[in-house]
């Protein structure tokens, strides 16, 4: 008999136990936050239509998508974000949908892209979008929503680095260069991972002798409004795209006045080699870094997106949205000590004296599944002792020893494993009080 080798593909992974506790856990968090907010969840298939996707995915993306016929003859593929889905589902459901439209969709996306720390091929991303609303305001709700939520799980200070998409645009309408706005955007959202001087090379490639003029555009530098001023003369004077971030910045200082958080607006940073790689980004675009790891890169990014749905529809809805890699983020807060660890959701389990009395151990952990408590039941009839190191090693914290002659009677022993001690008997209900009361605390 040929034995297959039980291997995983490069880029995928299994997630044990404790792993997918504290992912699950971080999870949950994230989502009370979006929550929060006033955003409802959604799901979408893992396989589309190949034309739905591709339809304006673009750049390097396209190129990394998992795409194959069917057995049905049909072309098809998995989707590489939680974007371009969404904008699909707005399109078939509209008529259900009252606007503003506010979503978050936790769920796995794939790219056959090159693995790297953080980075793999299979990986789950965290969307909040507002669709229906072309309104600054939703634009900020979405950074708000980006900070508060990493602030919530712990992962300290961020930099939210904002640009617009339209104003780079203006700028190189001014240079002539519109027509080759595509290449030139793809290449600056390159420019952290390549390098000044492999930026420099290109440019002049694609723009000539105004390369120069386009790094003067995209390394302005200073506080946000002295980079907004630099921009806005660059770009040849005030315009909406101007004017939109200049409300995004009032809408920072409001915020953070009426708060009372003193140096809250400094989270937002005006940054014009911000651009983000997809083609389908039409306005506000932004990348969010952790201030004690920044090298890790953005863990949280997104923006506009005005006209993404009218692939699908004839109604223009405008759309705003972001995303957590939650891969990258779990890496970042591995490396900085500040995940959750956590190793058995069940911390209490009851010892099994008698395979014979299963349905009774079972009651038993039901009463005290009853009074909010995770609780396990061991099957195997072993010593005491070997049920103590199967305990521990599932980071089982208290584990309840039934009376061998009647286990409903009561007379309950609870094994603190930590301190190796036993209390005295107890009914069902005080024992239960009491883990209530130690758990809880």
């Amino acid at each position: 008999m040929n034995i297959i080798e039980p291997r995983v593909l490069k880029g995928f992974r299994d997630f044990p136990p404790s792993a997918e506790i504290e992912r699950r856990g971080l999870i949950e968090n994230i989502e009370a936050s979006f929550r929060s907010f006033g955003f409802a969840p959604i799901d979408t298939p893992a396989l589309e239509y190949a034309e739905i996707l591709l339809g304006k995915g673009g750049g390097e993306t396209e190129k990394q998508v998992y795409r194959f016929t069917d057995n049905g003859g049909r072309d098809v593929a998995l989707r590489f974000d939680l974007t371009v889905p969404f904008a699909r589902f707005i399109a078939a459901r509209r008529s259900e949908i009252t606007l503003p439209f506010k979503r978050y969709h936790i769920a796995k996306v794939w790219r056959g892209e090159n693995t790297q720390r953080g980075r793999y091929r299979e990986f789950t991303q965290c969307d909040v979008d507002i669709v229906g609303s072309n309104s600054p305001a939703s634009d900020f709700e979405i950074l708000l929503v980006m900070r508060d939520t990493l602030k919530a799980i712990g992962a300290g200070d961020v930099t939210i680095h904002i640009n617009h998409r339209g104003l780079f645009n203006r700028f190189l309408a001014t240079l002539g260069l519109l027509d080759k706005s595509v290449d030139i955007l793809r290449l600056v959202d390159k420019s952290a991972k390549i390098g000044r001087d492999a930026v420099v090379e290109r440019l002049a490639g694609i723009a000539g002798g105004k390369a120069e003029k386009i790094l003067q555009f995209i390394e302005a530098k200073g506080d946000f409004e002295e980079v907004l001023a630099r921009l806005t003369g660059l770009s040849g004077g005030p315009s909406p795209e101007s004017g939109r971030l200049a409300a995004l910045r009032a809408y920072m200082l409001q915020h953070a006045a009426a708060s009372g958080a003193a140096g809250g607006a400094d989270a937002f940073t005006l940054d014009p080699s911000i651009t983000r790689g997809l083609d389908y980004y039409t306005g506000i675009v932004y990348e969010t870094f952790l201030n004690d790891m920044p090298e890790i890169g953005s863990i949280c990014s997104g923006g506009r997106y005005d006209n993404l749905a009218s692939l699908y529809s004839k109604e223009n809805i405008s759309g705003v949205g972001t995303s957590i890699g939650l891969d990258r983020l779990i890496a970042a807060l591995e490396a900085l000590g500040r995940l959750e660890q956590r190793v058995s959701y069940a911390r209490i389990a009851v010892a099994c004296l008698k395979e014979a009395d299963a349905g009774a151990y079972q009651a038993i952990a039901g009463r005290f599944r009853d009074a909010g408590l995770a609780c396990e039941v061991f099957f195997a009839e072993e010593k005491l002792a070997k049920q103590y190191m199967t305990a521990e090693k599932k980071g089982v914290q208290w584990l309840i020893i039934p009376p061998l002659d009647n286990p409903l009677r009561g007379n309950l022993t609870l094994r603190n494993l930590a301190a190796r001690e036993n209390s005295e008997p107890l009914s069902i209900e005080e024992a239960a009080a009491r883990l209530k009361a130690v758990l809880e605390a």
